[in-house]
Order: structure tokens, then sequence, then C-alpha cells
């Protein structure tokens, strides 16, 4: 018992400390989901706080779903999912947030400001895109704002 929660302790650690070193030199395993969306989370943290966003929560559960960050950005709340690839064999990555995955922000974010008693502030709802393009160093990284609005769903 000991030596898995030493392991899984270790590959945290060392997931979230390539986020801050690493170079993208070549796609995690296909089992690596979480790592990837844990990667992708840090990055775009970093990219949004370097455009002036104030991060107010990540990884905000209820029981319709999960927005990845929760930003306050000029008078407005932001809620922002985001979408990270390492190949465009699917499509670009914001194109895997559908209508049905729209909902399901959008319903979670009623939670979330009724839960913190949020109102007269406007809601935005945002899209953080990052492709790694085999072969790049760095990835593309594309901030979608208002990518959709609760009357889309």
């Amino acid at each position: 018992m000991m030596l898995l929660l030493l392991r899984r302790a270790k590959r945290l650690l060392s997931t979230v400390l390539g986020v801050f070193t690493r170079r993208v030199e070549e796609p995690p395993g296909k089992g690596d989901k979480i790592a990837i969306g844990a990667e992708g989370e840090q990055i775009a943290v970093r990219f949004l706080k370097k455009k002036g966003y104030k991060i107010l929560q990540r990884n905000y559960r209820s029981k319709g779903g999960e927005i990845d960050i929760i930003c306050y950005d000029h008078g407005c709340i932001a809620f922002v999912e985001v979408k990270t690839r390492f190949s465009d064999a699917y499509g670009a990555p914001e194109l895997a947030v559908n209508e049905a995955k729209r909902r399901q922000i959008i319903k979670t974010a009623s939670h979330y400001t009724a839960q913190k008693k949020i109102e007269g502030v406007d809601l935005r709802f945002d899209v953080v895109s990052i492709f790694h393009a085999p072969g790049a160093k760095y990835p593309t990284i594309t901030l979608f704002k208002n990518a959709f609005t609760k009357d889309d769903c």
C-alpha cells in the first residue's frame, strides 16, 4: 500500500515539475489523459495570468460536471474550458467543446454562481485551445473569448 502511494506521489510530482521544465518532444501515451489535462490546465493558467486574468478557482466540481478554470477578467467572471491535443486527428482542440459539453459547463456555472451568491456580474464562457504540434518545441495556445453563450444551447 505504501509503495503504491509513493509511486503515485512520484508520478504526480514529476507531472507537476514537468509542466514547468519540459519542452514537448514526444506526446504522452494514450493512458495519460489526466496528465495531459493537468499539464494543459497549468499552461492555460500561466497564459491567462499573463493576459491579466485573476484565477478564482480551478477544477470546480458540482453534481453536473466540472469547470477547469474560473477567472475574473475586467469586471466579468469567465468560465474557462481547456482542451489540449498532441494530434489533430480528431480536429482542433476547441472543437471538442460540443453542445453537450457546453450545456454541462453552463449548468455547472449556474451552480457555482448560486453557491457563491454571485449576482449583477457579467458571465462569459471561454475556451483555451492548446495544440502540441509534432516537432514543435512549444505548444500553440489560442484563447476563444465568448466561445459560447447560455443561449447557444
